[in-house]
């Protein structure tokens, strides 16, 4: 029988993520999918390394870091066409038992899911909000602005949907860190939008296949497991701000207009400001961290 899935995930030195990653996934399917490494310029060896030991995983080299939906798009330009589904995946997602084979099965029931996702729990077994409704211009700027110093704010409870029940359903996006695509609905929509280079680029993607008329569905019964930003996490001088821009560029192609152009100004500054405040303050909370980590007599914490 004629493999149904392929998986693809973004390495950029992943450490031993990856190999958790790759351990469990044999246990979320009873199928062996090919796995292709889109390498971003990793220098750990942690992908050389599974690209040896694993028959069925293949290393592809994409030249430099050129950002994450770029990375996924040209793996998924190396899948047959014939494949029916595209598991995109960060290479630091551990799957539980059958976990990728429920999300088959729910697109066997949602012929029209473009996308599926399944519930993501954090390391401490708490559950990440990773299905939600698209940020229109009001919702975005509040959980922008308000998401960190008032977390139960209309804007963000509207746009991260923690409170909705935990069903199988339909909905705006779904966390790029694990995803099942339909590779008609991939290709209908050309892939993600290279322009994003971190950030955002699932929402788009999520909001492009809705307009397009697919369905973005929620599987709660497939669990994984997110390690979340072990990349990102050591440079906050570098992703905050790529996060910022992400930001600002989703909602700028959505308010495209000339007479929208005091909008969209007013949103880079806005943003820019933001940005700089969130630099500094990562850069005093790592420097805190290290500290106490250092002088065995501190408490880390490690809260974000």
């Amino acid at each position: 029988m004629s493999p149904k899935l392929a998986v693809v995930t973004v390495t950029y030195s992943p450490g031993e993520h990856l190999e958790n990653f790759l351990s469990t996934l044999a246990v979320a399917t009873t199928e062996k999918p090919q796995v292709i490494m889109a390498d971003n310029g990793s220098t750990d060896g942690a992908p050389e390394a599974a690209d040896a030991k694993y028959e069925h995983v293949r290393l592809l080299r994409t030249g430099g870091n050129i950002g994450y939906g770029g990375a996924i798009n040209r793996a998924v330009a190396e899948i047959d066409s014939s494949i029916e589904f595209v598991v995109i995946s960060n290479p630091d997602v551990q799957w539980a038992p059958g976990s990728l084979d429920e999300l088959v099965a729910a697109a066997n029931r949602w012929p029209r899911a473009g996308a599926l996702g399944p519930k993501v729990l954090e390391p401490d077994g708490s559950v990440y909000p990773s299905a939600r409704t698209v940020p229109d211009i009001t919702s975005g700027v509040g959980h922008a602005l308000l998401g960190t110093v008032w977390p139960k704010n209309p804007w963000t409870a509207r746009y991260r949907q923690e409170n909705e029940a935990v069903t199988e359903r339909a909905v705006g996006w779904l966390s790029g860190s694990c995803l099942l695509v339909r590779r008609d609905a991939f290709d209908t929509i050309s892939g993600f939008d290279s322009r994003y280079f971190m950030y955002m680029e699932d929402v788009d993607f999520g909001d492009r296949l809705g307009k397009a008329g697919w369905l973005n569905v929620f599987v709660p019964s497939a669990v994984v497991t997110h390690a979340k930003g072990h990349a990102a996490g050591r440079h906050p001088e570098l992703m905050l701000p790529a996060h910022h821009r992400s930001a600002y560029q989703f909602q700028a192609d959505r308010h495209p207009h000339w007479w929208q152009a005091p909008l969209r100004l007013a949103l880079r500054g806005g943003l820019a400001v933001r940005s700089k405040i969130a630099v500094a303050s990562a850069v005093r909370e790592r420097a805190r961290t290290d500290n106490s980590t250092d002088n065995p007599t501190v408490s880390n914490h490690g809260g974000k």
